[in-house]
């Protein structure tokens, strides 16, 4: 089964929606997961069914600001179990493996003064959990220093918040195969910067059940966030990256 997650910053524009719809065609993919629609939920519901997706849910965006959207194909069961404007939580039941599973689609806020209450977030949403579970998204935070390239240097303490609460939630990256990083600012050598803050992390039971699911960072296109593709049952043929246990100096 295909996923794609992608931080589409806005989907306002004819452009933008044409991309999108090249993307779902291109990819074909069962489930998609889009942040930053900046649609209110009528729109985007117009913008899903034009992606071919029958089956959905919106949350709109709060001004220009957020707006989160899950569409899916009509061949995959969906529960939807919880959502906020920073998630949507969703039981997958997949009839190739005849098991459900857990996906949650995550989008970490962007300020700093709400950063506390997404971990918080996350940490609720893993208690109790007893299924295979695949949290992925634009966590807006990177794990490790070599993640990032140009600008200041990220602040400690920020990316020990983020691996503190992966650890409590016994989540891990997944890794990824294709371009190093997700998200760029800037064109001119002083000024870019890069990061990787789009990602997909996972508890064992998932691990265990998808042996061969990888992560695929597909090309920047129309967002200065590019695609993220999950594939949870056909091997990459690229290099496949796992993330390290310790810090790089």
């Amino acid at each position: 089964m295909k996923t794609i997650c992608w931080n589409v910053r806005g989907l306002g524009s004819p452009r933008a929606v044409r991309r999108l719809r090249y993307l779902c065609k291109q990819q074909n993919p069962h489930i998609v997961f889009l942040m930053e629609t900046k649609l209110n939920q009528k729109r985007m519901e117009s913008v899903r069914r034009r992606c071919s997706f029958s089956s959905g849910f919106e949350i709109e965006a709060e001004g220009s600001r957020g707006g989160l959207c899950l569409a899916w194909k009509d061949d995959i069961v969906v529960t939807l179990r919880s959502y906020s404007k920073w998630h949507i939580d969703a039981l997958l039941w997949e009839g190739s493996i005849q098991k459900e599973w857990r996906f949650t689609g995550f989008y970490g806020s962007p300020y700093s003064k709400e950063r506390n209450s997404v971990w918080s977030l996350l940490k609720r949403l893993s208690q109790g959990n007893s299924y295979p579970w695949l949290v992925a998204g634009d966590f807006n935070e990177i794990l490790y220093s070599f993640e990032k390239s140009g600008g200041v240097s990220q602040e400690q303490k920020r990316m020990e918040a983020f691996r503190d609460t992966l650890e409590e939630c016994k989540l891990s990256d997944i890794g990824y195969s294709g371009m190093r990083y997700t998200w760029e600012r800037g064109n001119l050598p002083e000024t870019n910067i890069r990061e990787r803050l789009d990602r997909g992390v996972t508890n064992e039971e998932w691990l265990l059940l998808f042996s061969m699911g990888n992560i695929q960072y597909l090309p920047f296109s129309s967002s200065d966030h590019c695609p993220i593709l999950l594939n949870t049952d056909i091997p990459t043929i690229l290099t496949r990256h796992r993330s390290f246990l310790f810090e790089a100096w």
